[in-house]
Order: structure tokens, then sequence, then C-alpha cells
């Protein structure tokens, strides 16, 4: 079962927003609508699930809806029309208890502007939440301090909010939304205030919690960088509020679902984004002790390769042999081809980046094999390969496209959206 379930979800503001509907249904635009009843329509039938323990990024330019969508996920903003499923329960069913529950249990938000209170020091902002909701003082500030070890603020108990940096205020923020160890973390654009450096490192500090507690993540952001080095999956809103595309970061740069989603893309450095899985191919293979020298010449003439890869009959790596090494050993008519087999190639895994391969592939000789954590051959990547994908870069003297050209679609901030 997903972790959250969005069903054709809509959400127009203004007055009497039923009379949108049908307008809709003609298939008039955002901004005909707003012309004729003054009402905007911020998310439009929108539909997508979120996995369980997953980081989910929502993007698009403002006014595409992200920020209201995230508020309607714990209905800060009540949708218009439409269901939303959290472990398997339609929120828009729930009343003020039930939804007030949910919120401090299954749900925490993580804002923009930090929302600290300054008169309060940094572990009595990270218990403000728990002590609203009546726990008892030991017991929230043992999950206090838990939370600021979790974000690495250790030391910072007693800081006031002035004394700290940009940095520093944001991962308070996170550790009040991890103090009660919710499931579902929403992040509204949460390091989008912070210096570019300082950003970079709270993304890579978000991926290292990540890793260690296994949350299921809404993160909306307008930096397509930062979508990309987070992002297990992203959500593509256009400027109608409709998604344009789901899919990885590889999905989305390898395979933009129309114009508007190509612009995004066309300016990133595809060899940071695409991995070796994007572009390895199976290799011929020889299985040891099973196969020897002749066997090897064989799979190599057949496949037009100077060489083949060595595995066990596990399909773990074992080395490398080369057509030079293959025949001379047939020659002097040796029998032990574990002679022969060379350790001196390189591996990788197949979420490296291409970009990190290029320096490996500028020096090696061989492929690039492929393996997993145990070992076992998945694939290989050739040199041409990888200068291939580099090469294109440069080789793409496409015109820029300006993303408000595309579609009408306009950069107006949608009313009430954060």
């Amino acid at each position: 079962m997903a972790a959250i379930e969005i069903r054709d979800l809509y959400k127009i503001f203004g007055a009497n927003p039923q009379r949108v509907f049908p307008m809709l249904e003609k298939g008039m635009t955002r901004e005909e609508i707003l012309d004729k009843t003054g009402n905007t329509v911020a998310i439009n039938g929108v539909s997508f699930q979120i996995e369980q323990k997953e980081i989910c990024v929502v993007m698009g330019l403002s006014g595409s809806g992200k920020s209201t969508l995230i508020r309607c996920l714990n209905r800060l903003v009540e949708p218009t029309r439409g269901d939303i499923f959290v472990d398997g329960k339609n929120i828009m069913e729930m009343n003020k208890h039930e939804l007030l529950q949910m919120r401090r249990k299954t749900m925490s938000m993580v804002f923009q502007n930090f929302g600290l209170l300054p008169n309060r020091t940094v572990v009595d902002n990270v218990e403000f939440g728990m002590e609203v909701g009546g726990m008892e003082k030991e017991q929230r500030r043992k999950k206090a301090m838990d939370a600021l070890s979790v974000v690495g603020l250790q030391g910072y108990e007693e800081s006031y909010p002035h004394e700290l940096s940009g940095g520093m205020k944001q991962r308070v923020g996170l550790a009040r939304a991890l103090a009660n160890d919710p499931e579902v973390l929403l992040m509204d654009e949460a390091f989008s205030a912070l210096d570019p450096l300082i950003r970079s490192q709270m993304q890579d500090e978000l991926l290292d919690i990540q890793a260690r507690l296994h949350k299921t993540i809404v993160f909306i952001t307008h930096d397509l960088d930062e979508a990309l080095n987070l992002g297990d999956r992203i959500v593509m809103l256009g400027p109608d509020g409709k998604i344009r595309q789901i899919g990885t970061p590889e999905q989305i740069l390898s395979e933009p679902a129309d114009d508007y989603v190509e612009a995004f893309v066309q300016n990133v450095d595809r060899t940071k984004v695409l991995t070796a899985s994007t572009i390895m191919h199976r290799y011929p293979t020889i299985t040891l002790p099973r196969e020897g020298c002749s066997a090897a010449v064989r799979t190599m003439e057949k496949s037009t390769v100077s060489s083949v890869l060595a595995v066990d009959g596990d399909r773990r790596l074992l080395g490398i042999v080369t057509i030079e090494d293959a025949v001379e050993m047939r020659k002097q008519k040796e029998r032990d081809i574990m002679k022969i087999v060379r350790n001196d190639l390189f591996t990788t895994r197949k979420e490296t980046s291409i970009y990190d391969l290029l320096a490996t592939a500028i020096e090696t000789q061989y492929p690039i094999a492929v393996v997993d954590d145990n070992g076992k051959l998945m694939g290989a990547v050739d040199r041409a390969t990888i200068m291939g994908e580099v090469n294109k870069l440069t080789d793409d003297e496409a015109s820029p496209t300006v993303l408000s050209e595309l579609d009408n679609g306009s950069e107006e901030v949608v009313r009430n959206e954060a």
C-alpha cells in the first residue's frame, strides 16, 4: 500500500468554486477562468501515489500549485474536490480531532522560514509541538534531545535562535519535525532561504538522515538541481496546475514528456545525474573453472571484442581475460586459465553517475564492470559510451526555450499560495 495516494485533487481559490468545474470540462484555461470568474485554479485534477520510504519531490514554477498541494496533504489548505489517502485512510473524511491526531503523530511539516520561537531555546523549540499535545516533560525532553542528536546539534540545546546560523535554524526545524517520529515529513521549500553552500550541505544531511530513518518525504522545490539530487521520484507540475510528468530523475532527464519538461531540464549537466545503469550493457563472459582458453578465444571472436569478463558459477566477477593472453596460453597448451585472469580492471555500482566514471574511463583500457553489493556482475560500461554521453552536451546547439512561453504558462503567483 502506498504511503499517500492522491485521487483527482482540485483546489480552486475564490467565491463559489463549484461553478468552475463546468468551465474546466469545456477546456477553458486557468487565465480564462480567472478572467471570467475571479477564481484561481491552483490544483487541476492531480492524481498520483507516494510510496513508503521514498523522497517524492514536487516541483514547478511559481504559481504551479506545488505549495498548495503539500498543504492539502494535511488539510492546512482544504481541497475543493478529490480524495487523499494516508496509510489507506481518507483524510477528507476525518473530523477535526482525527485530523489533529494525524498531524501530531503521522505527519510533520518543515517550513521555508524556520518558524522558530525567538524567546525559546533550541530544545524548547523542538519540544513545543509535543508540549502543546500534552506530553509529559521528561518524555518530550528525551525525544527532543534524541532529535537534536539526529540532526547534529548536540551542544546547542540551550542556545537561542538568534545565536544560530541559517543552516542551524533549519536543522532545529527539522529536529522539531522528527521529534515525534512521524511516518511522513512534508517539506515546503525547506532549504530555499539558505545560501547555496549551506543549502547543498542540508541536502546531503537530509539524505544521510533518510538513509538512517527511512521516512516518507514529500519535498517541494522550484530548483531542478535540488530535485534531481534529492528525489527518488519527481512530480513535475505545469503552469496550469496539472501534472506534466512523474518519474525518476533519469526518466525526467532522458525522456521528458513534453516541451515544458524538456525546457526545464535542457541546461542540466546530464552526466551528473544519469548513472551507470542507464548506459551499461551485457558484456561477453566466461564461467570459471568450467570454461578455459579455447572457450574464451571463441567467445571473443564471436562477439568481436578483445576481452571477456570472467565470472564464477554464481556470476561473481573474478577478473578479465584478454585475447592476447588467451591466444598465448593456448599456444603454450596451458590449462589453468586462472593464471591469465587479470584483476586490474575497474568496477562500479549501477548508481554511480557518468560524471564520476569519466576520469576512470580516460584511465582504463578495459570496460568498467558494474557489480552489485555481493560482487555479482550486472553488466559493463565502455569508454566509447561514456565519452559519447559527455559529447552530447557539447553537440546540442539548440536555442534555449523560455519556460514562460510554453503553453501560455504564466508565472503569476497563485493566490494564497505561500
